[in-house]
């Protein structure tokens, strides 16, 4: 791919020039035009007026004398030759021949009052010979040089017209171009006021339909983008630095707990049954760190896409299966599973997570003596179970905060845990395209799981 950054000639400059090129190339054009079209007029016109007065001289011949004749026909640039039959010659104009008595050369006499004979052109005299009614031959002469002069001094015209357009051009076109590059000059500011830490800076285009508005609609797009990317960054380091506090908070205790005990433990007497104590606070906390790293370690992989097993899962049997380990652990409490919600694609050991997160919250909110009820319906496309117990519930303002991560609203709840339970149980069913939250309810609390069908 190419290295080279982008080219940052002025812009200015760049499009002064282009239009100062387009312009010259079109005074060009049309000079060239002007030229061609004018040259052509320019010698027709010369053509017609020499076959004109030949017209007109066979009109006038024998209404006139001679001299008369050649008075009339001379002018405009025309040299008149008449050559009588009895051999007189009368010339008048610069290009006639300055002797008298001469003939003047010309082709072989045609009928007289016809069709004109064609211009002959001798380098750039042209010329007409006409045979007259009365036997007289007349030759008319004009010089084309003048032609070429016209078109000289009009080239000339043009030329110095040209490149005074031209000054001209460059002067009102650096006004006219800082005009319209205004709106980039306002992007470059807007970029700066954004730089100096002006975030909420926009452009705000009031035609976004154009070319300049749609690339600053794009503009204000990106700083939008950019600006919630920010502020979910620094979110996101707010709730790793809250989270990584909190948990080594939560870590201290049972480090804490084992280090005492073993302290304790290696001063301790010969006493049996207290080292014996000492050796089950030492298990217990470290059981207690290691369910936290547990913890810890799949809120990690949570954030980071959690890998699922999925398979076809019967939903009921899951349910069974926890409350059968739970009924185990606490003979006076009273669970049940009651519903039907057919099969799901899910994890089972994700799944398996979850409710024994939601039912190990319900024993301990009912002091492991209340009435668990494990509620299995289908709704729709999705299959739905609720887990609803009759402790003391959770307060409606707080029915968000308990998914939050190492939040403990009441200790009765999560039995002393990390309060990461609930926040590990939502991360799953999203993982698996579901949903938990915390429904109303007149008594306890009840949490509703969705999964996909």
């Amino acid at each position: 791919m190419p290295t080279g950054g982008l080219r940052t000639r002025s812009l200015r400059n760049r499009v002064t020039i282009t239009v100062l090129l387009f312009i010259a190339a079109m005074l060009v054009v049309l000079a060239v035009a002007t030229d061609l079209a004018l040259g052509a007029r320019l010698q027709g016109e010369l053509r017609q007026r020499l076959q004109d007065r030949a017209t007109y001289a066979t009109y006038l011949v024998g209404q006139v004398d001679i001299q008369t004749l050649v008075d009339r026909l001379e002018g405009d640039g025309v040299s008149v030759t008449l050559t009588t039959s009895s051999g007189q010659v009368e010339s008048k104009g610069p290009l006639a021949p300055s002797g008298a008595g001469s003939t003047a050369p010309g082709p072989p006499p045609g009928p007289s009052g016809g069709p004109k004979g064609p211009v002959r052109e001798q380098g750039k005299i042209l010329s007409v010979t006409e045979r007259l009614s009365d036997g007289s031959t007349l030759v008319l002469l004009a010089d084309s040089g003048d032609v070429q002069r016209t078109l000289d001094q009009v080239r000339t015209t043009l030329a110095v017209a040209g490149l005074v357009l031209l000054a001209l051009a460059a002067l009102a076109l650096r006004p006219v171009v800082n005009r319209a590059l205004r709106p980039l000059d306002q992007v470059t500011a807007t970029a700066r006021a954004i730089t100096a830490g002006d975030r909420g800076a926009r452009l705000r285009p009031d035609r976004p339909g154009t070319e300049l508005g749609q690339a600053a609609s794009a503009f204000d797009a990106m700083l939008d983008e950019v600006e919630g990317a920010e502020r979910q960054a620094k979110r996101a380091e707010h709730r790793l630095r809250a989270f990584l506090s909190d948990a080594a908070h939560e870590l201290r205790t049972p480090l804490a707990g084992v280090q005492a005990a073993a302290e304790r433990l290696l001063r301790s007497t010969d006493d049996r049954r207290q080292r014996e104590e000492l050796s089950v606070t030492v298990i217990r906390e470290a059981r207690r760190a290691s369910r936290l790293a547990d913890d810890l370690l799949t809120m990690a992989r949570i954030d980071s896409g959690l890998e699922l097993h999925r398979v076809p899962v019967d939903l009921g049997a899951v349910a069974a299966g926890v409350v059968e380990v739970a009924r185990l652990g606490h003979p006076d409490a009273r669970l049940e599973v009651v519903g039907h919600a057919g099969g799901v694609t899910a994890d089972p050991d994700r799944l398996t997570q979850v409710l024994t997160n939601l039912v190990d919250n319900a024993l301990a909110a009912t002091r492991h003596r209340g009435h668990v009820v494990l509620d299995l319906s289908r709704q729709q496309d999705a299959a739905v179970v609720d887990v609803s117990d009759d402790g003391p519930g959770v307060p409606p303002a707080d029915a968000e905060r308990v998914f939050e991560r190492l939040v403990r609203l009441d200790p009765s709840r999560s039995g002393g845990g990390s309060g990461l339970g609930l926040s590990i149980a939502r991360g799953i069913a999203e993982a698996h395209g579901g949903s938990l939250t915390l429904l109303p309810s007149e008594r306890g609390a009840r949490f509703r799981l969705r999964l996909p069908a």
